[in-house]
């Protein structure tokens, strides 16, 4: 019975644990930064508990797309005669992300 009754709570406890997360990352201390990630993933298996959602499988699919992302962003920079590597510009690689994931919702990828 040590359960959340819905998922207002869970919610919550997930934000909780990510506010404790970056007053860990703030504070630079890695076996805190450790501790509080390893929160921050248990809170969210457990949200994908309630959900009913496999966190395994939700993480494989999230996987799955971002390497057919990263695949479609590899190939464009080709086109263009540039390297992954040497694409350091921030802009210009957010910009391919997105719209790797505009063709994706559009299933065109």
């Amino acid at each position: 019975g040590f359960d959340w009754p819905d998922l207002t709570g869970v919610r919550a406890k997930g934000a909780e644990e990510l506010r404790e997360l970056d007053q860990a990352i703030a504070s630079a201390d890695a076996k805190a930064i450790e501790h509080e990630l390893g929160d921050v993933l248990f809170a969210l298996a457990n949200l994908a508990r309630h959900l009913r959602t496999p966190a395994e499988d939700a993480l494989r699919l999230a996987i799955g797309r971002f390497e057919k992302r990263f695949a479609w962003m590899e190939a464009r920079l080709q086109e263009q005669g540039v390297a992954i590597g040497e694409a350091v510009d921030p802009a210009r690689l957010d910009a391919l992300w997105e719209a790797a994931k505009a063709l994706e919702k559009e299933g065109a990828l």
